[in-house]
């Protein structure tokens, strides 16, 4: 461990006044045991030296030593030393990123191989392989903007929902990008880390973009622009492949306005890149999140500094243990054993006597929580909320059930509907995320929840409607009643509810395109 003396100091110096105090208790204890002081005033001074007997102490260390040690090593910790700045955890972390994709009619234009879109879906692609564990979210965007993903580290959901994307799914013509920023600015409030927002465009609205910078102020969101084009334009692709046409048959040309995203640049204020073919783009994508992200974090803790003072709790300690004895001899046992301890291979903590004399059982649930032990977990934790949560992630869902079912809280409501969307129950769900968005109204979890569920119970209901009643084929009767034979038929069933499950599916992109356009009807972002 490297300490930079130039940058040692105490966090609460007060407390070295302590150490002072136990410097001079050897000295006041040592005048306290001189014997010929005391009886100075009463014995002529060249008498006193032929009067005492002064038996030779041959112990060096007493009581009062243990005790000026203990008080300064006390006062020290107390103290606070520390030499170095803290780094809050999650800077270990990967930045977290919003890529939000103009799905706009001119994102069909063939200038990038196969079409503009195309050509971002597979970047993103990428994008996401690279970003594993990192948190990414997604927004559809046009003459309005949606939330298409929450943030998520789950790169296969993402994928499944950036590949479903679509020019067709926003209905409303433009490129609204100030609706954009309202829906980044209000993930990051939730998420309480800075982060970026990355445009991925073949354009702006010019119109629009003198307002974008007051937008940003006092947040910590940074803008990326990606381009996606080139500036001599491409044939917009229709439905089918086909080139879309003017009245007078001309294919229409996409057109690349790179004067519109300088503009834009410089209105938010961000770096300009463009798509590439190699990987440059995501390096570049992935440097300014990062640098970004790190520079905004350590401006919070500019002034929190790591105290080092629980170091000493270890010395403390052994002296602590070969002090406490009556007539004071030290006692080495307590040491032997307690470097025994610490060599021993640590074993995995379970909850028995010592466990429960030292921690609560929330405490132990949460040390299982944090190893991934749900089981476990789920058996110890008391508070209602952790023993849902650890039960549901354990796939208990009775004893889940039955736990998020006292609390009246927006997350406990919101666990209470995955649980009956998994039971197949849609309507309940449905109750269960309407109940969680009433508490807890910006609640995108819950919100594409909810939709999702509308969507399940459609479906279902909808193949409910329409299964072909099963007939047989042929009945033949080959004897008079009574005197033929029995035969069980066998018919073929399907071989598990999950088999069902999977023939049960919503398309992603028909999903997105009805949740878009109810969004736009109700004139009201998610």
């Amino acid at each position: 461990m490297e300490i930079n003396l130039s940058d040692f100091h105490f966090l609460r110096p007060l407390w070295l006044l302590l150490t002072l105090f136990a410097a001079l208790l050897p000295l006041i204890w040592s005048r306290s045991r001189d014997l010929q002081r005391r009886l100075r005033g009463n014995i002529a001074a060249h008498l006193l030296p032929h009067l005492l007997v002064n038996p030779q102490d041959h112990q060096r260390l007493r009581p009062v030593h243990w005790l000026c040690a203990l008080l300064i090593l006390g006062a020290l910790a107390a103290a606070g030393p520390t030499w170095e700045q803290d780094r809050p955890d999650f800077l270990d972390n990967r930045a977290p990123l919003i890529v939000a994709v103009d799905l706009s009619p001119s994102m069909d234009a063939n200038d990038v191989p196969p079409t503009r879109l195309q050509a971002v879906k597979h970047k993103l692609h990428d994008l996401i392989q690279r970003r594993a564990g990192a948190r990414t979210a997604l927004i559809a965007y046009a003459g309005s903007a949606h939330l298409v993903l929450p943030p998520t580290d789950d790169p296969a959901l993402l994928d499944t929902f950036i590949q479903a994307l679509g020019t067709g799914l926003i209905d409303k013509p433009g490129k609204d990008v100030g609706a954009v920023i309202e829906q980044a600015k209000r993930l990051l409030s939730a998420e309480k880390t800075p982060g970026s927002l990355l445009l991925i465009t073949d354009g702006a609205d010019t119109k629009q973009l003198d307002d974008l910078g007051k937008q940003l102020d006092g947040s910590q969101l940074q803008v990326l622009v990606l381009a996606v084009g080139n500036e001599d334009g491409g044939v917009i692709q229709g439905a089918g492949g086909q080139p879309t046409v003017d009245s007078n048959g001309r294919p229409v040309l996409g057109s690349f306005d790179a004067a519109a995203l300088k503009q834009l640049a410089s209105a938010v204020d961000a770096p300009l890149g463009s798509l590439t073919l190699g990987d440059d783009d995501l390096d570049w994508i992935e440097l300014h999140a990062q640098l970004h992200f790190e520079n905004a974090s350590a401006e919070q803790q500019e002034l929190h500094w790591k105290d080092a003072g629980y170091w000493l709790c270890w010395p403390l300690l052994v002296l602590a243990l070969v002090g406490v004895r009556k007539g004071w001899s030290v006692n080495w046992a307590p040491v032997l054993f307690l470097a025994v301890g610490l060599g021993w291979p640590a074993a995995p903590a379970q909850a028995n006597a010592l466990t429960d004399a030292f921690f609560t059982r929330d405490q132990q649930g949460r040390w299982a929580v944090e190893h991934e032990h749900w089981p476990q977990a789920a058996a110890l934790f008391v508070d209602p909320y952790w023993k849902g949560v650890a039960a549901y992630h354990a796939a208990d869902y009775d004893l889940a059930l039955a736990t998020f079912a006292r609390l009246d809280t927006a997350q406990a409501w919101f666990y209470l509907g995955n649980i009956y969307v998994r039971r197949f129950k849609f309507d309940q769900a449905i109750a269960a995320y309407t109940q969680a968005l009433q508490r807890q109204p910006q609640f995108p979890e819950a919100t594409a929840n909810l939709a999702l569920a509308q969507a399940l119970l459609k479906d279902t209901d909808s193949a409910a409607k329409n299964a072909p009643e099963t007939k047989p084929d042929e009945v033949k009767l080959d004897k008079a009643p009574g005197k033929g034979q029995s035969k069980k038929v066998e018919t073929e069933q399907a071989a598990s509810d999950a088999l069902w499950l999977q023939n049960l599916t919503t398309s992603p992109a028909k999903f997105l395109k009805q949740k878009f356009s109810l969004q736009d009807q109700a004139g009201a972002r998610p």
